[in-house]
Order: C-alpha cells, then structure tokens, then sequence
C-alpha cells in the first residue's frame, strides 16, 4: 500500500469559524504547520460562505487561488473592480489584498507562502468509462476533491473510490481518474519554489 496516500473528507476534516462561514482543512504543510500560526507552506481547505458579504482574512504572506464549487462568487478587491466567480473558475489574488465577497457558496481554497510556494488548481471534468491520467510531477502535495458524481483514483493496482466531499492528499505520484457516473473533481498541487 502506497503509504504517500491520505483519505481526507469534509466530514472529518478540522473546521474552524470566520466571519462569513465554516472553513473545512482538507490539507496543510509541512507537517506541524499551523493555520493560526502562520507558518505554513501551503494550505488547502473548502469554506461554506453563509453570508450575502463578507471580508476575507488578511494574510499578506500568501497567494491565494480561489474557486466556487458551490454558486458563485464576487469579489472586490482593494476596492477595485467587481471580479465575478461562476462556479469551478479558478481566480488568484494576493492574500494581503482587502478582498470583499458578496454571494453564498461553498468554495476551494489554496493558500500559498509567497516566495517560497507556488500551486495550481483546476476542475476536471470525468466521463463515465472515459479514464483520465494524470502523469506525475513535483509536487508536495496534491489534492483530489470529488465535488459530484464519483470516481476510483488508481495508483498503480491500488483503486480508491471517493464520494462528493471526499478525495485523497498525495504528493506528485501519476495516477489515473476513472468515474463511475460523470463526476467533477477539483485538483489542486502545490510546490515549494
């Protein structure tokens, strides 16, 4: 058994409290690394935003990517232009940034120390019978979030199947997505620089 796989699922996952919902920690680095202490690498976590607006935390050590998997979103920066957020549209913005939310959704979260960090996130779209590879690649940590339908992600002759709310931390190891029904799953790498 591959020992670099972890089960996460928001049932499970550490949840904290902030201004405009829950926040759910599917993923944090390195190991010992805390949210509230600030001295993480990166982190990857999923929040229920519950009110019409709120304001994001300040964190001016970290990029942050942001993507509704759940409604959608506006943001404003800086007081800036409205940036409108279908769902599964990834948006980055530097963390120091006063950022405004108006919208309820639940959204994905990749947080990352500037300068020393640097990730990615998209959403893949799965066929039922239609595998995807995905080949391997450097990473610290790689997350796979199932978001609807379900899928078997397969790493080598191990097959681990994940529900909506559900997915696996890994690091860069290739692996092959292969749905049972059709099926969005969010992933979402990070890297030290």
């Amino acid at each position: 058994m591959n020992t670099n796989i972890h089960a996460i699922s928001i049932q499970t996952a550490p949840c904290s409290v902030w201004q405009g919902g829950k926040t759910y920690e599917l993923a944090i680095g390195p190991e010992g690394s805390s949210y509230a202490g600030r001295d993480f690498l990166f982190r990857i976590s999923t929040a229920m935003v519950d009110l019409d607006h709120s304001t994001f935390t300040s964190l001016p050590d970290y990029m942050r990517i942001i993507m509704p998997i759940d409604g959608a979103l506006t943001l404003v920066h800086n007081d800036g232009p409205e940036v409108h957020l279908p769902p599964l549209s990834a948006h980055s913005f530097d963390g120091g940034w006063r950022t405004e939310s108006h919208g309820r959704a639940q959204d994905f979260n990749l947080m990352m120390r500037k300068g020393q960090c640097r990730g990615d996130m998209v959403a893949l779209q799965l066929q039922k019978g239609v595998p995807l590879e995905i080949p391997a690649q450097k990473s610290s940590c790689r997350l796979f979030y199932c978001v609807d339908g379900s899928c078997s992600i397969i790493f080598g002759s191990e097959s681990h199947p994940v529900q909506p709310g559900e997915g696996l931390w890994t690091g860069g190891e290739a692996c092959i997505l292969c749905a049972d029904r059709p099926a969005t799953v969010i992933c979402s790498c990070a890297e030290p620089v």
